[in-house]
């Protein structure tokens, strides 16, 4: 994956899907199919970490020619989920882009708190993807509480405000 990969995330959710993974899409591109305007080259998810889950994880990435991100180096990443259970966090490149595995998002307690407000969005191409409620991005970029995630609050806020009336 040397080079420029273009960003297609419906066709990275689509592998996801195809692969039967449960997730909720979290993060910046959450946040643009709430209505935000950030801008973001990458996906975030947090799937279920149950042993099922990471086996059609492992097989969806193996799918994605995932790759991890090591500064300007690319690792191949065995399509193992055992491997996949031992870090929180994983920085892929994939065939359609980055993608950023969180099993416990900052200030969540993981899938099963982030799937119970999830919305369910269609995408382009019938690709339907379960995103984390506003809400839920909003607390979890409180509590990360980087630079980048303070600066995206107000207009997470308002678009917050503008969906509960």
């Amino acid at each position: 994956m040397a080079g420029y990969t273009p960003f297609e995330p419906e066709q990275m959710l689509a592998a996801l899907n195809r692969a039967g993974v449960r997730y909720v899409l979290i993060g910046g591109l959450a946040a643009v199919l709430h209505g935000g305007v950030l801008r973001t080259g990458d996906a975030d998810i947090c799937p279920a970490r149950d042993p099922d889950n990471l086996e059609r994880l492992a097989a969806a990435l193996h799918e994605l020619h995932a790759a991890i991100r090591a500064g300007d180096e690319q690792v191949p990443l065995p399509a193992d989920p055992t491997l996949l259970r031992q870090n929180d966090i994983w920085n892929l490149s994939t065939t359609y882009g980055d993608l950023d595995i969180a099993f416990c998002p900052a200030g969540t307690a993981g899938y099963e708190d982030l799937a119970e407000a999830a919305v369910r969005y269609e995408l382009d191409d019938g690709v339907t993807v379960d995103v984390a409620s506003i809400d839920d991005i909003i607390r979890s970029k409180r509590t990360a509480d980087r630079p980048k995630d303070r600066e995206a609050l107000p207009s997470l806020e308002a678009i917050r405000d503008e969906q509960h009336g």
